[in-house]
């Protein structure tokens, strides 16, 4: 198992040093190859990390990112809509060589289709991945499909999942949350050459002690990043409060 993990005592102090490790990877990319490629997370769980990573000083304009994961049938202009969110709070305030999304709107086999072909032109960089209240990495609940050699693919999100959208004010209650969505596969984002996940909060404490405690497996979707040989994981102080005990 190659991790690193790395405890701060604050969600601000674990998005600083998340932040940074993301932007060494990126220079280090830039300087070698003359370009990086990147994949953002979203949701509450990364606010720190993307407002800490625009204080760096990235060549943003030899950067191409990519993001995760949007819920089907979901407009832009909707609050939970997650193009809307890396848009607002990212992409509108860099100058990104390419920016890629996810759009669950229109006709949606052909949207993963064009965004497999330019994902897949080079190896990403660096993956920012989250975990979720259920143990998931982007979409994938739980049983997690291991074993697809698809980019993306749309899945039934389980109630766990939904319920977590209610419970960070992204939707009024369960009922509207979408049932589906399309999620990066498990192999593409385990094919980041570098992966930083930044999990800070007390919610997130069961899913980081099973992420790092149980074996590899579907049930715990997140387990499979230990076997990524380079795994970066930031905490901070509630997360991994059943890890190490209150600090």
């Amino acid at each position: 198992m190659n991790i690193r993990i790395n405890v701060a005592p604050t969600s601000q102090e674990l998005g600083i040093r998340a932040a940074a490790a993301v932007a060494g990877y990126l220079k280090a990319a830039i300087e070698d190859q003359g370009c990086a490629r990147l994949i953002l997370s979203t949701g509450a769980s990364q606010f720190e990390t993307l407002e800490a990573l625009l204080n760096h000083d990235v060549a943003w304009d030899k950067v191409e990112m990519f993001h995760l994961d949007e819920y089907a049938g979901l407009p832009e202009s909707h609050p939970a809509s997650f193009r809307r969110y890396l848009k607002e709070r990212f992409v509108s305030k860099v100058s990104l060589k390419a920016a890629y999304f996810v759009s669950g709107e229109g006709d949606i086999e052909a949207n993963i289709a064009e965004l497999t072909k330019e994902l897949r032109q080079a190896p990403i960089d660096v993956g920012v991945i989250g975990i979720g209240e259920n143990g998931h990495i982007a979409f994938n609940d739980p049983p997690a499909d291991f074993d697809t050699q698809e980019a993306y693919k749309v899945l039934t999100l389980d109630e766990r999942c939904r319920k977590q959208q209610v419970g960070e004010g992204w939707f009024a209650s369960v009922d509207d949350v979408p049932k589906q969505a399309i999620t990066m596969c498990v192999k593409q984002i385990m094919a980041c050459r570098h992966i930083v996940t930044a999990v800070p909060h007390s919610v997130k404490a069961e899913a980081v002690y099973k992420t790092i405690t149980s074996s590899v497996n579907p049930t715990v979707p997140a387990s499979i990043l230990k076997t990524h040989p380079d795994w970066n994981l930031f905490l901070d102080d509630a997360s991994a409060a059943q890890l190490f005990g209150v600090r």
